[in-house]
């Protein structure tokens, strides 16, 4: 932001007066040479270079700043001049006028941001530079939720005197935190006059614009008296890394004067060499230069401006385009610029002023906002800002440590107004003391309380808010406070969102929200209590999966476990005293298979969780009082059609209409708690209400000697009670810090027993009714053994149908039938695995000697042949002889 400004308000400079020579001869041809279409474009040639341009710059003579900038325009200029690359021969000619006033607005809301202050007092020179910084500077603080809330003009000329009246009228106000834009001499003077006015003290805040750390580079000496007055002022200055370009110009800089080297010196040095840059483009692209007469102009009146003399650089676009293009290192680093027209990668030192000197406390730029170390600078690094260590330890005025508070109570006497609300019922949290102006209750003695904890006092008044027959809206309460009427508004406020939106709220110093209180009724043992723990449901799903795992064993063990095969009428008596036997794990039959034994392995880790719960939930009804009501909660409520009561005045009402859902011809207000008592005890079907929704404070007081009601559900909004103080009230935030104090010291907790007392039903042994032991807990455990009987299930099937097929034989059937395959596969399966077996290994014998008799019988043909074909030829032989 001010290294921006440094280029555009502190170093202008301005092309005033063109080249010497034949400029009339040659507008001529430059004109004709930029005409679009025209015959003479392609043949023509760009005019020649000027030999002399004469430049301008505005500066303030009588400053430090300004001087040390007029030595370093200069030494550019010559510097320039004397290296014939940069403009081919042209040469620069500077003219310097003194614009009588200085100043720049380099202070940066980051900084006021990290330190949580709300408020500032702003100083400032009462010019348009001054007024147009400090504008600046409440758009950035505003956008933070901070705000200057006093500004301070200063006089370009004013006396001592004239600066001590208005920093009398500074040490009046609340804010401590003041920033001074203003000029090098003028803020000088005003560090000196607070310093006599005790202004330089701990508690204090002062943030100067980067005039203070210039002067402090540039001036060889200080008097003494100065040095002291600036003792723990923080300042802020660019950040330019060390260069070979930078140390060259130092040298330079040191042969020239004695004067010290600022971050201004070197960006006046630069611009010099930028705007030769962007010269020889526009010169290359055939630029000349040329002035119009000024725009006719009028004033507010309407009147016509004389500004005969006023003329326009026609050439201005394009140089300002050559200008903003340029890319080049400089003593100030590498210089460019966004197409925004800002600098790229903008950065400054955080600094805080010590001795003679001063010692860097962090950096800031765009990118990383704050940071401890320049190497993180421009990193992009955006978690920087919630970082405890953006900035170094400072040393404030009065030579302290301690991170200022930033403000005080005003010394105009004047009485804090504190709206308390009359309340008619839960008299407990908020009462008037009858026939005085004094209020106690448990919100009152945490307010007092807090204020006694802070490390300063003031006073205030409190004024009653009611009408004393109902109990008051307190978001109108709140928005008196917002509308300046009450400066805070003290008792039980809920912290709810239309409500923060009017005033700020510490921190709660009690947790509420929202919860339905409902009758209740005793439940007496009965003569089916034992069926109590499991709801309908989950007996149903229990009593299916018994038989559904009874039916899965004696699948896996009927073709090999005798003890699951006879008749029909056996197996299922078996089948059925098997399942229900694992119970108790009673079961006699011994599995055979390993399918079987992992399923009932994984059946009895269920068993023995559901018997355990249902034993655990059967001795709690059975020992356990238990009370019982139809409405469970804020969810059922919603579903009834009964009338529901809240109380007058509260923003339950509106919670239950817009976020809920209710229809507001449900609600009934109700302002007493003799009138929750009523409504709940007379019914929906009498004229009163099936429950009551309101914060659980009230609640809890309302229940504290009503046993017949209780709590059901749970809590279904999580909101606290705080204090409402001003938007941007300091107050709001030391008392937060004052409440956390009251509850680390547990005084906070005694305030709480005092007034809010402890429920007498708590201590009869009675306990609301727990909800029954549902399906949808033990959902996983039927998920498992499901998956378990139906993996085994599928492995076998796949086994049989292995050995089906190995061992498939002739169906065992009536003469002159033809079964199916599906009954010759059911028909293997009902068969005992040992017959399969044993039939199995008898065919193969079967086939086995019946494939040696055929081997025989051939043997025997063979040799029966070869006897005959023997005699057959011992025939032949004896008929040849």
């Amino acid at each position: 932001m001010a290294v921006n400004q440094v280029w555009g308000l502190l170093l202008l400079v301005v092309v005033v007066v063109f080249f010497n020579g034949c400029f009339i001869e040659e507008k001529r041809h430059c004109v004709q040479a930029h005409i679009p279409g025209s015959k003479k474009l392609r043949n023509a040639s760009f005019p020649s270079r000027p030999e002399v341009v004469k430049i301008g710059s505005i500066l303030t003579f009588d400053s430090i700043i300004g001087k040390a900038a007029k030595i370093a325009l200069e030494a550019a200029v010559e510097d320039v001049n004397s290296d014939p690359t940069v403009l081919n021969g042209t040469k620069l000619e500077l003219t310097i006028h003194d614009s009588n006033s200085s100043g720049l607005v380099s202070i940066m809301e980051d900084i006021i941001e990290y330190y949580e202050w709300r408020q500032v007092v702003a100083i400032y020179i009462d010019d348009d530079h001054g007024r147009n910084g400090i504008s600046s500077l409440a758009d950035q603080l505003a956008s933070k939720r901070s705000k200057i809330s006093h500004k301070a003009a200063i006089n370009p000329d004013a006396t001592r005197g004239d600066i001590q009246d208005v920093l009398l009228q500074v040490s009046s106000m609340e804010s401590r935190v003041i920033v001074v834009h203003t000029s090098t001499k003028c803020g000088l003077n005003i560090l000196d006059v607070a310093q006599d006015l005790s202004m330089m003290e701990s508690g204090y805040v002062w943030i100067t614009t980067d005039w203070l750390s210039t002067i402090i580079d540039i001036s060889s000496s200080l008097p003494t008296r100065s040095i002291a007055s600036m003792q723990g002022v923080i300042t802020l200055q660019s950040y330019i890394k060390d260069s070979e370009i930078k140390s060259k110009f130092i040298m330079e800089w040191e042969n020239l004067t004695k004067m010290g080297l600022s971050t201004y010196t070197l960006y006046a040095y630069d611009t010099i060499w930028l705007l030769a840059r962007a010269l020889d483009d526009f010169f290359h692209q055939g630029g000349n230069i040329s002035f119009s007469k000024g725009p006719e102009m009028k004033d507010s009146q309407g009147r016509l401006l004389n500004l005969d003399s006023f003329s326009v650089f026609n050439g201005g676009k394009v140089l300002l385009e050559n200008i903003l293009q340029v890319k080049m290192n400089g003593t100030t680093g590498p210089i460019e610029f966004t197409s925004d027209k800002n600098l790229v990668f903008p950065t400054f030192e955080v600094l805080n002023v010590m001795d003679t000197g001063f010692k860097t406390v962090g950096y800031w730029s765009n990118s990383s906002r704050l940071s401890t170390s320049p190497e993180t600078l421009n990193s992009n690094l955006s978690n920087l800002s919630s970082s405890s260590e953006l900035l170094s330890g400072v040393i404030w005025p009065g030579e302290t440590i301690k991170k200022p508070r930033g403000w005080v109570l005003p010394k105009n006497g004047k009485e804090l107004k504190i709206g308390v609300p009359t309340r008619v019922s839960f008299q407990d949290l908020v009462e008037e003391v009858k026939g005085t102006d004094m209020y106690v209750g448990y919100s009152v003695d945490v307010f007092i309380s807090a204020v006694n904890v802070l490390p300063y006092s003031f006073p205030y008044k409190i004024y009653t808010y009611g009408d004393g027959h109902n109990n008051p809206d307190y978001t109108d309460l709140v928005s008196l406070v917002n509308a300046g009427v009450y400066d805070a508004a003290v008792g039980d406020i809920a912290i709810i969102t239309n409500r923060t939106l009017l005033a700020d709220f510490t921190q709660p110093f009690i947790e509420s929200g929202l919860v339905v209180v409902a009758p209740v009724r005793r439940l007496s043992s009965g003569t089916w209590d034992f069926f109590r723990p499991f709801t309908a449901e989950l007996w149903c799903v229990i009593g299916i999966f018994f038989l559904v795992v009874g039916a899965v064993v004696w699948i896996l063990e009927h073709r090999q476990n005798d003890e699951f095969r006879g008749t029909p009428r056996q197996q299922v008596v078996t089948t059925l005293w098997f399942s229900f036997s694992t119970l108790f794990f009673s079961h006699k039959q011994n599995l055979m298979s390993g399918l079987g034994r992992f399923v009932l392995i994984i059946w009895l880790f269920v068993v023995l969780i559901i018997s355990s719960s249902y034993t655990a939930s059967l001795t709690s009804i059975l020992t356990i009082q238990k009370l019982s009501s139809p409405i469970e909660g804020i969810d059922s409520l919603k579903l009834s059609k009964d009338r529901i009561g809240y109380q007058q005045s509260s923003f339950v009402r509106n919670y239950l209409i817009e976020e809920i859902g209710i229809s507001e011809s449900r609600l009934v207000p109700l302002n007493l708690p003799e009138d929750y008592e009523k409504a709940l005890n007379d019914g929906p079907d009498n004229g009163g209400v099936v429950a009551i929704v309101d914060e659980r404070p009230y609640i809890e007081l309302f229940l504290s000697t009503r046993c017949q009601f209780r709590i059901v559900g749970q809590d279904f909004t999580r909101t606290g009670w705080g204090f409402a103080f001003q938007r941007d009230s300091p107050l709001a935030m030391d008392m937060s810090n004052a409440i956390l104090k009251l509850s680390e010291t547990g005084e906070l907790e005694n305030i709480h027993k005092k007034w809010l007392r402890e429920s007498a039903c708590n201590s009869q042994g009675t306990e609301f009714s727990v909800d029954r032991l549902k399906l949808k807990r033990f959902k996983g455990l039927f998920i498992i053994i499901g998956l378990a009987c139906f993996l085994a299930l599928l492995a076998y099937l796949l086994l049989v149908i292995y050995k089906y097929t190995k061992h498939k034989q002739d169906p065992i059937e009536s003469p002159g039938t033809t079964p199916g395959r599906l009954q010759t596969f059911i028909s293997f399966i009902d068969e005992k695995e040992d017959l399969v077996n044993t039939r199995s290994k008898k065919r193969l014998r079967q086939e086995s000697s019946l494939r040696s008799n055929r081997d025989i019988a051939s043997l025997n043909g063979y040799r029966s042949t070869q006897k005959e074909s023997s005699s057959i030829t011992i025939e032949c032989s004896q008929r040849e002889d």
